[in-house]
């Protein structure tokens, strides 16, 4: 089966079957671990739950039988290379957001993509605490619980919003940039992505390295959104590669981009 509309509703269909795994959980006592090893005052800072591995299960099964020749790449699976000899894969997140997910904070979100030769060419992204479903496939547009939407554009730089990352905000890292944005801290890397694709933002970036399941369905929703995504060096991300870690990202509405990446560069990365 190729990219089309029967298979986008299929991997609609797995993404809420996920959530209602995830919502069972949400603001619930559940088993939670460092996937890291815990810190020496016992502070978790790559959080994984029980929900992330259910979810993910979920997942596999589903897209595995809507795609059976697909490879996989998700966060809560240990990676195959055998992915890298596959034309079509998906890249998952059961769940991106996983610190405001355990802490009954509802930003966070189901992402799947579906990369075609390095391409994301499908992606669904799903907030099931606010009920909030992005679907796209190339060339056919952004649509939010099944309406079209577009990223905002503008003409200048500043008093646009930036959608901010909780814990790097906390750690001053936006200070360089109050001056020029609106800064709004929102959890999850592919729901700030989304927020944008649906107008609720101007710009989002990181200086740090994201991995590929945190961004490959958010790059797609926001392209398709009318919205420009590079990484750090002004250049389009490709996925599925051998190591899924990107060089940052830098989402903007048209308009604001570039001057976007001109303050990132005054300030410097944090690679």
């Amino acid at each position: 089966m190729q990219v089309s509309d029967a298979l986008l509703k299929q991997a609609v269909e797995v993404v809420k079957a996920a959530s209602v795994e995830v919502m069972s959980r949400y603001r619930s006592a559940q088993e939670v671990w460092d996937k890291d090893g815990a810190a020496p005052d016992g502070e978790i800072s790559n959080p994984v739950s029980e929900a992330d591995l259910a979810a993910n299960e979920i997942l596999r099964e589903g897209l595995t039988k809507a795609l059976p020749h697909a490879g996989w790449l998700s966060e809560e699976t240990a990676d195959d290379p055998v992915r890298l000899d596959r034309q079509m894969v998906w890249i998952v997140d059961p769940i991106d957001g996983t610190k405001e997910y355990i802490n009954g904070i509802d930003e966070f979100a189901i992402s799947v993509a579906l990369s075609v030769h390095g391409e994301p060419r499908l992606a669904v992204l799903y907030n099931p605490a606010r009920d909030e479903l992005l679907q796209a496939m190339a060339g056919r547009g952004c649509r939010l619980n099944r309406r079209p939407v577009r990223a905002r554009p503008r003409r200048q730089l500043e008093g646009s919003k930036l959608l901010a990352s909780r814990t790097e905000a906390a750690r001053g890292e936006f200070a360089p940039f109050a001056d020029k944005f609106e800064i709004e801290v929102v959890g999850s890397t592919a729901y700030k992505l989304a927020r944008i694709a649906s107008g609720n933002g101007h710009a989002y970036f990181t200086r740090k390295p994201r991995n590929e399941w945190d961004i490959a369905a958010g790059v797609l929703l926001c392209r398709e959104a009318g919205a420009i995504v590079t990484d750090l060096d002004g250049n389009a991300h490709r996925f599925n590669r051998p190591d899924p870690l990107c060089r940052g990202i830098v989402c903007a509405v048209r308009g604001v981009h570039s001057h976007v990446m001109e303050q990132i560069k005054k300030a410097g990365t944090l690679l």
